[in-house]
């Protein structure tokens, strides 16, 4: 996948923003609550997601993910090489990432954002 890709697919998801923080590293949100990171401006970094407790498991397990660097606690996953995955398996990491955090907003802000 290109970090296009991953830009697009991210800013796809209903309510989703992204905004530059901690140097150079695109932060998608959405409710204002991260689900997403994508190291630099070119995806130099590999990118983060928030994963299910099932998909956290099998990721880390595997080797295809480590765990994230000061949210692994928070079942957040970190893979290094984003040009070496599928586009349709990371958009669906994505999706799932992006409902994992609007799930935990309140009633009122996931109506503010249309979900």
């Amino acid at each position: 996948m290109t970090p296009e890709a991953f830009h697009a697919a991210a800013l796809a998801l209903p309510g989703a923003t992204m905004t530059i923080q901690w140097g150079d590293d695109h932060v998608y949100k959405v409710g204002g609550k991260m689900f997403a990171v994508l190291g630099g401006a070119v995806g130099a970094g590999g990118f983060s997601f928030k994963a299910s407790d099932v998909a956290f498991e099998v990721l880390s397990e595997t080797g295809r993910a480590m765990p994230a660097p000061y949210l692994a606690r928070a079942k957040w996953l970190h893979i290094a090489d984003l040009a070496a995955q599928d586009d349709d398996e990371v958009a669906d990491w994505l999706k799932t990432a992006h409902g994992l955090i609007a799930a935990k907003l309140t009633r009122k802000a996931r109506a503010e954002i249309g979900l």
